[in-house]
């Protein structure tokens, strides 16, 4: 099947905050951050502590907060020229080929570790880090589930 596509910069911001949230290291940060700030918050409350920890504390909150969910995203999404391009993608049962003015690369199914589909787009990992977005805009019922089944039996899910 053939899809012609280009990106929503809003969807696509978005996108990235799902990643960057659903990285372990960003949950495990999140859970230190609020866990010590809950446990500051109690002992200045009992009079334990001073209101310093607790003020740090909901600072490191906040800036972990602006950080992961706009600083992160804005970032990528400016320094990445693949969101300001169009596409054509050609997904078949043997590879996903992404083809642009500039080119075209072709990636076999094996190349691609997991997937998951958020409510705009199909976020298709070749590792952890890495991964490649196709939009789910001006994609008809038949043909989200012809790219369902095919990625269900390519790729593991998320």
């Amino acid at each position: 099947m053939e899809l012609h596509f280009s990106y929503n910069k809003k969807k696509v911001i978005q996108a990235l905050r799902l990643h960057f949230t659903a990285q372990k290291e960003i949950k495990i940060l999140i859970i230190i951050v609020n866990v010590f700030a809950i446990v500051s918050a109690v002992l200045f409350y009992m009079h334990k502590i001073q209101p310093q920890p607790f003020l740090i504390g909901s600072l490191i909150w906040i800036l972990l907060l602006l950080v992961v969910w706009y600083i992160l995203p804005l970032s990528i999404y400016k320094k990445s020229a693949t969101f300001k391009d169009a596409f054509t993608a050609y997904i078949n049962q043997n590879s996903l080929r992404i083809d642009n003015e500039k080119g075209y690369v072709t990636w076999e199914w094996q190349q691609f570790t997991k997937y998951f589909e958020s409510a705009f787009f199909f976020h298709i990992y070749f590792n952890e880090k890495s991964f490649f977005l196709i939009p789910k805009d001006d994609i008809t019922d038949d043909v989200l589930h012809e790219i369902r089944a095919i990625l269900n039996e390519k790729i593991s899910k998320k």
